[in-house]
């Protein structure tokens, strides 16, 4: 009898005869079944984030090769609204792609977020700053809502500062887009855990920044985009170098310092908060962000599906 017992827990399609590897497999395909049933259209939405990206991607290099000088004066012509098409459809497929995971909380502080965007960062070249300012709550969406979250928030910023206050905003969009994907990833990958990681990411994020911003700045709108950065574009200008290096010099000089400037002010925020606040967030819950279980508050509803 102990012997048929015996047998019969080495049988290969008995658990506890299965080699080690084996169960891992098969543990494997049973949490991605699981997960493709609690998500049937996850493939539909990665396809929308996607185009999304896409067509933010393509207007960016159409205004890089277009260089239309209209935008730098103000007015509304067809590069303009080129522009404002292609991002506003871009964020437009991203939210549309990733809502489905966004909690009500998510959805509220989106507004709030691009508010203060707009409020500081028009104060910052109000007053001839040689930073932006312009990314806090972009920084603060993507760190609580995942990178998707952060890209849509970064777009509508620039979109609605661009139509109502600043002109100059709206080609810059896809930097914001950009801010808000690293801030995402950089809560993802564990730079929020402690204090001191967030301005490293901050510095890294500001590098990609500058380069990305660098031919709009120098194409369309000859260095001048503000006070405190025009001057330091006119100055490295003077020493020599071509209007395209002098803005991407410009660029890293003032990104990296905005930017881990902008992480700072965003962890001292969320390390300010309950962590029960913070725990609302599904994207903070899932990776992890801040490194230490918190109480779970009560689940917000999700929006409802594309």
């Amino acid at each position: 009898m102990s012997g048929s017992r015996e047998a019969h827990a080495r049988h290969p399609f008995h658990p506890r005869g299965m080699a080690p590897h084996v169960i891992e497999c098969k543990e494997a395909f049973m949490s991605s079944t699981t997960s493709a049933a609690v998500d049937p259209n996850r493939t539909r939405n990665r396809i929308f984030v996607g185009l999304g990206a896409a067509v933010i991607v393509a207007t960016y290099l159409y205004l890089i090769l277009a260089q239309p000088t209209e935008l730098a004066e103000g007015g509304l012509g067809t590069s303009a609204l080129i522009a404002l098409a292609g991002y506003l459809i871009g964020a437009a497929l991203i939210a549309v792609g990733a809502i489905h995971r966004l909690p009500t909380a998510t959805l509220s502080l989106i507004p709030i977020a691009i508010v203060i965007n707009i409020a500081v960062g028009q104060l910052a070249a109000t007053l001839g700053l040689p930073v932006y300012l312009d990314s806090i709550g972009t920084v603060l969406v993507g760190v609580l809502a995942g990178p998707a979250a952060g890209a849509v928030t970064g777009a509508l910023t620039n979109v609605i500062w661009g139509l109502t206050i600043g002109p100059i905003a709206l080609p810059f969009a896809v930097t914001a887009v950009v801010i808000g994907v690293l801030a995402g990833y950089a809560a993802r990958l564990g730079m929020f855990r402690r204090f001191y990681l967030a301005p490293v990411a901050g510095f890294v994020t500001g590098i990609v920044a500058a380069l990305v911003s660098a031919p709009i700045a120098a194409f369309i709108f000859g260095g001048a985009t503000s006070g405190g950065t025009g001057a330091l574009v006119a100055a490295f200008q003077a020493f020599g170098n071509s209007l395209l290096a002098s803005t991407t010099l410009q660029g890293l000089l003032s990104d990296p310092l905005d930017k881990t400037i902008t992480f700072t002010v965003v962890v001292l925020i969320l390390f300010a908060l309950p962590g029960r606040l913070r725990s609302r967030f599904p994207f903070v819950r899932q990776y992890n962000v801040f490194g230490k279980v918190t109480p779970v508050a009560p689940a917000e509803p999700a929006a409802p599906k594309a």
